[in-house]
């Protein structure tokens, strides 16, 4: 979960790559590739290894599977270049993707090369240093954002096969909750326990399909270097064909997350930050996507906070296994017990 394509901090030279045999590689797959080649290492990111791969031309993001042990179905990258490869030329703007690479001996895992974006990227959703007025903007360009996406018919891109239709969240809570409890390692929790009981016997009646995000979030975005608008959407790996309001619900999160590892908007003076409120976000999604309202927001938001948890929960594994890709997977794991807290008091309070 990180935001490759752009400024991120650099935290390693990049020195567990083969840099000849990727240049080789770019040399024969990269249109009008031309080295040297200097590879560095991208912060952030709990899933996919992600790298700034220089030349004197332009720079290149390259995004692999992490090395070692891996839960079947994760890590899917050429799904993630699937979608965004369909998407170029609709009003879900994404990088180009150059060239994918499914053979593992070039540099150990499979991987795909993707265009450099020029932008900025946000990572506490509160936008200190940003005017109101362009706090706002940045705001309702997200919302218009994931609307689009939500409004565009999987078959018109060829992606009517890219997951199952209908069911979606039946099927997520009994995926993330096969892999919270078979993890013999990561230590159970007591809310989350509770919440693979209750979430079941609660999903609503209605069902939709469209192409989901799975983690759309403001630090999974790109924005123009000086207007308040998304540039580029990132990071497609938990994208599939699912329910648009449980995608959206996975968004509108940071307005009830605190202030953890990941910055949530939970507390904060909103009106003076010039940040819309929930109500008025929510409401604009609707207008965006022809709704009247989302009955069964709170069953939606719950759904997502489990989620979340169970997320890191698997980060707590790969952790404990000694593959988890980022710095941060150790203070992600600590909030583990306050977001699984916040998911089973939403759930109670319905």
């Amino acid at each position: 979960m990180t935001n490759p394509a752009t400024d991120h901090k650099i935290e390693g030279d990049g020195g567990e790559l083969d840099t000849r045999a990727l240049d080789a590689w770019l040399g024969h797959h990269v249109f009008d590739y031309r080295g040297p080649l200097e590879v560095q290492r991208f912060s952030g990111g709990q899933s996919n290894p992600t790298y700034k791969l220089a030349t004197a031309q332009r720079d290149y993001v390259l995004r692999r599977k992490p090395a070692g042990p891996i839960v079947q179905g994760a890590h899917a990258i050429e799904r993630e270049a699937r979608v965004m490869s369909a998407l170029a030329g609709t009003p879900v703007p994404v990088p180009l993707i150059y060239a994918i690479c499914e053979d593992a001996s070039v540099i150990g895992t499979p991987f795909y090369v993707m265009e450099m974006m020029a932008g900025r990227n946000f990572v506490d959703p509160a936008l200190p240093g940003v005017a109101p007025e362009a706090r706002r903007a940045i705001f309702d360009s997200q919302n218009a954002t994931i609307a689009s996406l939500h409004s565009i018919s999987p078959a018109s891109l060829g992606l009517d096969d890219y997951g199952r239709s209908g069911n979606y969240c039946e099927r997520q809570i009994a995926r993330w909750s096969k892999q919270y409890l078979g993890d013999p390692l990561a230590p159970r929790n007591a809310d989350l326990d509770w919440l693979i009981d209750w979430l079941p016997k609660h999903i609503p009646a209605s069902d939709e399909v469209a192409i989901v995000h799975g983690d759309f979030r403001l630090d999974n975005m790109i924005f123009d270097p000086v207007e308040p608008k998304v540039v580029a959407v990132l990071d497609w790996e938990l994208s599939t064909l699912g329910h648009p309001l449980a995608d959206f619900a996975y968004h509108l999160m940071t307005y009830r997350m605190p202030r953890l590892t990941i910055a949530g908007l939970a507390g904060q003076d909103l009106a003076q930050l010039g940040i819309p409120s929930e109500a008025e976000y929510v409401a604009a999604y609707c207008a965006r996507t022809g709704r009247d309202a989302i009955p069964d927001l709170s069953f939606y938001l719950t759904f997502n906070l489990f989620r979340f948890a169970a997320i890191i929960h698997g980060i707590h594994g790969r952790l404990l296994r000694g593959n988890a890709a980022s710095a941060r997977a150790e203070s992600l794991v600590e909030d583990l017990p306050i977001i699984a807290k916040i998911a089973r008091a939403e759930a109670e309070r319905k």
